[in-house]
């Protein structure tokens, strides 16, 4: 917080002072008409009435006084703007371009103000300079006179000195704001520069919004299409698993068919061949009858010649035992005839 000047030096109660500078943000929210205060009036017309009551020397002490710490406040008054002004080329950079503008209007009204305030200051230092001023009176001595004349004579150059010093500063503070100003236009280009770019940006932003409202409804349908193809397969997968049971199922069911048409094969081919078999057993037995019919009959026939070798056989028998008759006979013919001959 910057200091402010008591009225009290001017015969008031302190309660009344009102501070020289305000916050920048009080200064944007007050018109530029208002920056020049009430005490500023206050303290010109007693400013006006102690210099007209200026007649003695500790009147004119008085005055000095007055002056350097007017001269004091008006420093850190210029001081002040000049912070303030930094404060705008901040607020400037970040702050709003009309907040800015106001800105920039109520230091311009400050630093005229100021400006006025210091010549006023300067015509009073002028004034006071002037060594036979009307209704002085000296209660001092002719060497305390020129003592006081050289010390308020070495006041006046200072405070003329502080004033030049401090009208430097307002101008360089009123070519700043004027600089100021300018950047401030700049500013407010840039702004609508800006703001058509964040309209065209919105434009493109609503276009991404449909784009991407579109995206979304596209990217559900594919969610859904998506579930859908998962449901599919899982129950695609579910038939699966149910066609590899039936698979399972079927194969041995054809295992078992496989081995009962192998079995019915085998049953099939042992009948064939049993057939074959009957077959051969029939023609071996058409044959063996055909044989033994030719049997039967060469049987008979050769019962037929047994029979007949059986009578020949008995006649031979007869005809045998006749001949060993004949042969004992001729046997003991034999014999006799040889005991015969063994007698002679």
């Amino acid at each position: 917080s910057l200091p402010s000047i008591s009225p009290a030096l001017f015969g008031k109660s302190s309660t009344s002072s009102l501070p020289l500078i305000r916050s920048s943000k009080q200064s944007i929210n007050q018109s530029p008409g208002a920056s020049l205060q009430p005490y500023d009036l206050e303290f010109l017309k007693r400013l006006v009435m102690a210099c007209k009551e200026d007649t003695n020397a500790s009147a004119q002490d008085e005055a000095t006084e007055i002056c350097k710490t007017e001269l004091e406040s008006r420093r850190f008054q210029v001081d002040s703007l000049e912070a303030e002004l930094l404060d705008v080329k901040a607020y400037l950079d970040f702050g709003s371009e009309e907040d800015a503008r106001k800105e920039v209007g109520v230091l311009s009204t400050r630093v005229r103000a100021t400006a006025t305030m210091l010549r006023y200051l300067r015509s009073k230092a002028r004034v006071l300079s002037i060594p036979d001023l009307p209704q002085m009176e000296y209660e001092k001595d002719g060497g305390s006179s020129s003592c006081i004349e050289d010390e308020m004579l070495q006041s006046i150059e200072m405070v003329t000195g502080v004033l030049e010093s401090l009208v430097r500063r307002v101008t360089e503070a009123e070519s700043e704001t004027a600089v100021q100003k300018e950047m401030a236009l700049l500013g407010e280009e840039e702004l609508s520069r800006k703001t058509v770019q964040i309209e065209n940006l919105s434009v493109k932003l609503q276009e991404m919004e449909r784009f991407a409202h579109g995206t979304n409804g596209v990217l559900s349908e594919m969610r859904e299409r998506i579930e859908e193809l998962v449901e599919e397969t899982m129950r695609q997968r579910e038939k699966a698993v149910e066609n590899e049971e039936e698979l399972c199922r079927v194969k041995r069911e054809f295992e078992s068919l496989k081995s009962y048409v192998s079995t019915f094969t085998n049953v099939r081919e042992t009948l064939l061949s049993s057939e074959r078999q009957f077959k051969t057993i029939e023609e071996l037995f058409e044959r063996l009858v055909t044989k033994t019919t030719q049997l039967e009959g060469e049987k008979a026939q050769k019962e037929v010649e047994v029979q007949k070798l059986m009578e020949e056989n008995v006649k031979l028998a007869a005809l045998l035992d006749k001949k060993e008759a004949q042969l004992l006979a001729l046997n003991e013919q034999c014999k006799v005839m040889a005991l015969s001959g063994s007698n002679i």
